[in-house]
């Protein structure tokens, strides 16, 4: 009887080990995608939709709408630090439209911009 009442108690520890080894496999997947919307600035929402209105793109991964807003973040970051380092040189405080222009028409890694904003 006594062999019997241990195989019982390590067939429930072996469920349990298992049913908790899911547990955190499932937690980090939640965890992960809350960090990475936390680490995103932009909506992924927003994001996601914004893909979609191309009639090329008929699904969108997760994934991919994460790289994509991040390297928008990525963008405006960039685009802004060099804006603002033209309204430093200018020696004034307030970003004006004319210091985005200026770097638009000075760095050749904006030439794709070219006219949108007119």
């Amino acid at each position: 009887m006594a062999g019997s009442g241990e195989d019982v108690d390590l067939q429930t520890l072996e469920t349990a080990d298992k049913e908790n080894s899911e547990k955190p496999e499932k937690s980090k997947e939640k965890a992960s995608n809350q960090d990475n919307e936390k680490l995103m600035k932009l909506p992924l929402s927003r994001v996601k939709s914004i893909m979609k209105s191309d009639p090329d793109v008929t699904l969108a991964s997760q994934e991919a709408v994460i790289a994509v807003a991040k390297a928008t973040e990525l963008f405006v970051w960039e685009l802004s630090k060099d804006a603002v380092h033209s309204t430093m040189q200018s020696k004034r405080k307030t970003l004006q439209r004319k210091d985005l222009d200026s770097i638009l028409d000075t760095r050749d890694c904006y030439l794709f911009l070219e006219g949108t904003l007119d």
